[in-house]
């Protein structure tokens, strides 16, 4: 949680001097990418787990119980999606202690969609760790699909702002449309990339994609 205070609070504030959002306070601009940063780096980063369990044996004694390897991957994104989702209310609350403007029904809009975005990134996470034989090699790689993900999501800068040669790598980051549907029932007054609608849509495809090649992965991983 260290990471979000960072972002929220000296980040936030530094550079909210220096950048201008018309009309709205720059953390409360920044949040929602906040969030979504939350989740994302939660999210991969807890798909180590897979390769714990494997190194350690105790990924012998699941598979050898009467269950299928789908509900093995379900489990884990069960529980990995819920840890990421504790940290992203708790960053909820961290802007509601620092007096960004927020409402309860803002917040309730959010949490489903808090919900249905981090579905996608835990498997993300599951899919590299399916695929990986050591904690280090998983390390590594998430480092190029963390970072990329939220440099390139518009958590930071508004991405209408961006020239266009530049727009096309956020328009192709599914973590953009996540942003901008948080941003969208979070901030009132927003004018999103997409009607919230569509990016609802682009998220639930999004998942979709992923669980399958996900339990694709964990099904056929010795």
């Amino acid at each position: 949680m260290i990471t979000p205070v960072l972002w929220l609070v000296i980040f936030g504030s530094g550079l909210g001097f220096s950048l201008t959002i018309p009309g709205f306070n720059y953390q409360q601009f920044l949040l929602p990418g906040i969030i979504a940063q939350t989740l994302l780096f939660t999210a991969m980063f807890l798909g180590i787990s897979v390769i714990w369990d494997r190194q350690f044996g105790f990924m012998k004694e699941i598979l050898v119980a009467p269950i299928g390897r789908v509900s093995i991957f379900a489990g884990k994104m069960l529980g990995v999606g819920t840890s990421a989702m504790i940290q992203g209310l708790i960053v909820i609350l961290l802007g509601f202690l620092i007096g960004i403007p927020l409402s309860l029904y803002a917040v309730c809009l959010a949490i489903p969609l808090m919900l249905l975005i981090t579905v996608g990134l835990v498997c993300i996470g599951l899919i590299i760790a399916s695929f990986m034989a050591s904690l280090e090699s998983f390390g590594t790689i998430v480092t190029f699909v963390n970072m990329p993900m939220f440099f390139l999501s518009g958590a930071l800068f508004p991405v209408m702002n961006l020239p266009w040669w530049l727009k096309w790598a956020f328009y192709v980051n599914p973590l953009t449309y996540s942003v901008d549907a948080l941003r969208s029932v979070m901030i009132n007054g927003w004018h999103s990339i997409l009607p919230l609608e569509y990016n609802i849509l682009i998220i639930v495809v999004f998942d979709v994609v992923t669980v399958v090649i996900g339990t694709y992965a964990f099904g056929k991983r010795q």
